[in-house]
């Protein structure tokens, strides 16, 4: 049981995390740095957490920076785990395309870095894993991905706006992100049908002016029943709110943009 707990408090920061990352939907591609932060809540429990999430461009040049981490009872269940994810590269016709990709974990004694280097030229992909405990590195590790791409997890949900055209009619979308080797890079998206849309507005609201989807998350961390992320996005790209469904102990978990 108290390892189903700790995994909830993942799971929150998880969930932050993506939705940092669909706001990064909103912001257009002109010089300017861009911040903005949400809050969660799971089930009955409110305010659980939060992310910071900071878009950074300077003409062709982007950054990506998005930091998590857990308030109240979230904070006691996840361990006080803190995270942040950083993208890095450049701009080509409206697209973000990586570079660099860095996940940093820290819990307690322990700190461990993830670095992925995407070399565009010979379609390759190195990973660097790297873990310390008490200040000493104990491990590390250095591979070739077995594929390629020019996204990452983050800069993925930012370009979906522009890989996705027909926003109304359903599909079925499947992606690769440099991020996401446990499945092979893949990363599926469905836009509902008729006789779905019912559901998602019943559960993320009714507005004319938004797009509704489903990111399948193929994540473990999770926790939840089929790894269902499901969002309103405002036709100018707004992620308004989003719910991952069937939480294990919590129900459904829902992410709100904080006004700043």
């Amino acid at each position: 049981m108290l390892n189903d707990i700790k995994k909830k408090g993942l799971a929150m920061k998880r969930f932050l995390l993506f939705l940092s990352i669909y706001f990064l939907l909103t912001i257009g591609l002109s010089g300017e740095t861009i911040l903005v932060d949400y809050k969660v809540d799971f089930g009955i429990i409110s305010d659980v957490g939060v992310a910071h999430a900071k878009l950074t461009k300077d003409r062709d040049k982007y950054e990506i920076d998005i930091k998590l981490r857990a308030t109240g009872v979230a904070k006691l269940l996840s361990g006080d785990r803190r995270e942040e994810h950083i993208s890095r590269g450049y701009i080509k016709d409206g697209i973000l395309i990586s570079n660099f990709y860095h996940i940093k974990k820290t819990h307690g004694s322990k700190k461990s870095d993830t670095i992925y280097r995407i070399n565009h030229k010979e379609k390759r992909v190195v990973k660097i894993d790297k873990k310390w405990k008490d200040g000493k590195l104990y491990k590390e590790r250095e591979r070739i991905l077995p594929y390629y791409s020019k996204d990452d997890l983050l800069t993925l949900y930012f370009n979906l706006n522009s890989y996705v055209k027909d926003k109304n009619s359903s599909q079925d979308y499947k992606f690769r992100a440099v991020g996401a080797e446990k499945q092979m890079g893949f990363v599926d998206l469905h836009i509902p049908n008729s006789n779905e849309l019912g559901e998602y507005k019943d559960l993320l609201g009714e507005d004319g002016d938004c797009w509704y989807a489903k990111a399948i998350v193929h994540q473990k961390i999770f926790s939840s029943d089929k790894g269902e992320l499901l969002l309103a996005i405002g036709k100018d790209g707004i992620a308004k709110k989003a719910v991952l469904k069937d939480l294990f102990l919590f129900g459904d978990a829902k992410a709100y943009r904080i006004k700043n």
